[in-house]
């Protein structure tokens, strides 16, 4: 087994414009969404390991909260495509994505009706 680093956002409420029926388009629908960040991961992290040695979370909740107010993704999975290249394009050192949604405007007591979507960096 080897090393490994992999950093979380989790649970981020976000109003996006999603959906493909007459009912869902036009205004925001609020999603749940959780991101994972697979890094290069440091040899070894000291009690005074600077910032840049890793990749500071809120580039994860950023990467998840500001997306284009403008544009309606018909699908979720548009959504997670969009949030994992835009974390990408952020930082060299991720090597892999991973985005959790629900829609929580669909969803009934517990229920989770959403996707994850795993992307990995194409050299």
């Amino acid at each position: 087994m080897s090393d490994a680093l992999t950093l979380n956002v989790a649970d981020l409420e976000v109003d996006v414009l999603t959906g493909i029926y007459s009912e869902e388009t036009g205004k925001p629908q609020p999603l749940r969404i959780s991101v994972s960040a697979e890094m290069e991961v440091a040899d070894r992290y000291d009690p005074d390991t600077p910032l840049d040695m890793s990749k500071n979370y809120m580039d994860l909740k950023d990467a998840a909260q500001n997306l284009p107010a403008n544009v309606h993704f018909k699908l979720i999975e548009a959504v997670g495509d969009h949030i994992a290249h835009t974390i990408f394009a952020q930082d060299k050192r991720v090597r892999a994505v991973v985005v959790d949604i629900v829609k929580l405007a669909i969803a009934e007591g517990n229920e989770r009706i959403g996707m994850t979507l795993r992307r990995e960096r194409r050299t």
